[in-house]
């Protein structure tokens, strides 16, 4: 096997064709250097230098391992910079799990945020449920995720992040869509359009039914929340989305919404990574920006108002 060291040694000789000189660059020794080819030499039992007065050259067969050591030495020089720009989050990549909800209304603000940090992160985004996701942690497809709390899981950090408010939304027709406030007992004699299982949305309208013993009336239930928001502006039935999901909609009155007993619900959204997983660089900077970000939200309750908040004054 090559000595590396030896390989190095000779590199710097037939690159300077100079003992002295290659010393120097090595912080060594001439003797030291003269030790480390000669014994390269012996390893290869090739000549590499033939002499001539005091100059030294290649040898035919010093020629070939030297254009080999120089693509080498290259190669470390190219993984030194790589090694340098990853821990300047100069190069990287970032692997993000989220729901398609949050995907579609709060992570192109989130991703900006950290983009306009680290313009040469590379981002792959994936989307799914909220438990697909704390799953997508765990087979390391993902390195965070922003999610709903689902279920305890040991192995996944849940790092409070936002709480999104959650309405009821109807038909600007519907016959409930008039009341000032609207009860549980109310929706439960509506056909609800729910969210898929496993989303947060879907655990927290479970949690609100069960709390007064019934049972939602559910006609359907998929991950898409456009076709949520098309099938209830026909009226086909209600549902329970995040306000920034339908806050268009709400303004030009395709939509409607009533308050639930007259409070408000709100969505715990958390920033989930798995526990025995040490943070890459581009994670460990997104989720700094996510902190910062969330701090900021929190007087507002949620991004989703923030997000607002900053729209309407900008810096």
């Amino acid at each position: 096997m090559i000595n590396f060291n030896q390989l190095r040694d000779f590199y710097q000789v037939a690159k300077n064709l100079n003992f002295t000189i290659a010393a120097n660059n090595l912080y060594i020794t001439q003797p030291a250097v003269s030790a480390q080819v000669k014994l390269f030499e012996d390893y290869c039992n090739l000549k590499l230098f033939k002499k001539k007065g005091r100059k030294i050259y290649l040898t035919a067969e010093g020629e070939v391992l030297y254009d080999y050591a120089q693509k080498i030495f290259e190669y470390e020089r190219e993984i030194e910079s790589a090694i340098e720009d990853m821990r300047e989050l100069k190069r990287g990549i970032l692997r993000l799990g989220t729901t398609k909800t949050y995907a579609r209304y709060f992570m192109a603000f989130l991703i900006s945020s950290f983009h306009e940090a680290y313009p040469h992160i590379k981002i792959y985004l994936d989307e799914g449920s909220s438990l697909d996701m704390a799953n997508s942690l765990l087979d390391f497809r993902n390195e965070l995720a922003i999610i709903a709390k689902i279920e305890e899981n040991p192995d996944i950090y849940f790092i409070p992040f936002s709480q999104e408010e959650m309405l009821v939304i109807l038909s600007p027709n519907h016959k409930l869509a008039g009341k000032k406030t609207l009860s549980i007992r109310d929706l439960a004699r509506e056909p609800i359009i729910m969210k898929e299982k496993g989303s947060g949305t879907r655990k927290l309208v479970s949690k609100l039914f069960a709390k007064k013993d019934l049972t939602p009336n559910i006609l359907m239930e998929t991950g898409n929340t456009e076709f949520i928001k098309q099938l209830v502006q026909r009226g086909d039935g209600i549902s329970f989305l995040v306000k920034a999901a339908v806050t268009t909609e709400l303004k030009d009155k395709k939509l409607a919404t009533v308050p639930l007993d007259g409070q408000k619900i709100f969505l715990d959204v958390s920033i989930a990574y798995f526990k025995d997983q040490h943070l890459s660089p581009p994670a460990q900077a997104f989720f700094d920006i996510l902190r910062k970000l969330g701090a900021r939200a929190k007087p507002l309750h949620g991004i989703g108002a923030f997000m607002t908040e900053m729209t309407a004054h900008p810096k």
